[in-house]
């Protein structure tokens, strides 16, 4: 069956948005740090790693995004200091998440032109996860929504979710190609449920992110080559 409709995931795909949070962890080890107490056997806690563990164990209570990652960092700044984390670091870890949060939104290169060529021949979707209203917000300062039908912000991306999105939108599974940066949340739950899936990697990956494919999977340099890998797949029948 031809591909006929597209997703798009937001973060690192269509825009900018892990290199802000890789920035803000290493100031929050900036403020942090002094106040930091040896673990059991001696050693200073690894703050960056301490941080993530946190952001971790907070995921099902809550879920993705800067209002997340903001209350991890101060969850994570009492823990390592054994509560001994004076008020205006505090306040200074909320004003840094606050500075994130209202970040303009800087498309990657070539996402415009894009997604205005792919408009023409294919049905497009956003489809990401992280806190609603900062999503709907940076989706319509992009200027994208004039290309994309429908925004999808959901709290996870595994098959369950793709398969209630595409029932939702009347799609079927083998005209479906998902495109994103994330192998675990972009490409094999995708794959899973009978679509198709692009790689395009980011110079940033969480680690909870982090997963392999088979080497099956198309990998692209850049959003600029998706219309001719289409191109091509049309070319071939596939």
């Amino acid at each position: 069956m031809a591909i006929d409709v597209i997703g798009l995931d937001a973060d690192d795909t269509l825009w900018h948005s892990e290199d802000g949070f890789s920035t803000l962890t290493g100031r929050f080890a900036e403020l942090v740090g002094p106040f930091a107490v040896p673990g059991e056997d001696g050693a200073l806690p690894d703050l960056a790693e301490s941080l993530d563990g946190v952001e971790r164990r907070n995921l099902g209570l809550f879920g993705y995004g800067v209002k997340s990652f903001t209350l991890s960092m101060v969850e994570a700044a009492i823990e390592v200091s054994g509560g001994t984390v004076p008020a205006p670091v505090i306040q200074e870890l909320l004003h840094e998440g606050r500075t994130l949060l209202a970040r303009p939104v800087e498309l990657l290169e070539g996402v415009d032109e894009t997604l205005t060529e792919l408009a023409r021949d294919y049905r497009l979707l956003v489809i990401t996860k992280g806190d609603l209203l900062n999503q709907q917000r940076k989706f319509h300062e992009s200027g994208l929504d004039r290309h994309v039908t429908a925004l999808e912000v959901v709290s996870e991306k595994d098959v369950e979710t793709y398969r209630s999105i595409l029932m939702r939108q009347r799609i079927e599974a083998a005209g479906f190609l998902m495109v994103g940066n994330s192998v675990r949340s972009d490409v094999l739950p995708v794959l899973e449920m009978g679509g198709r899936a692009v790689h395009i990697p980011y110079h940033v990956l969480w680690s909870h992110e982090a997963a392999e494919h088979n080497g099956e999977v198309p990998t692209l340099s850049s959003i600029r080559e998706l219309p001719g890998w289409l191109a091509g797949v049309a070319g071939n029948g596939a």
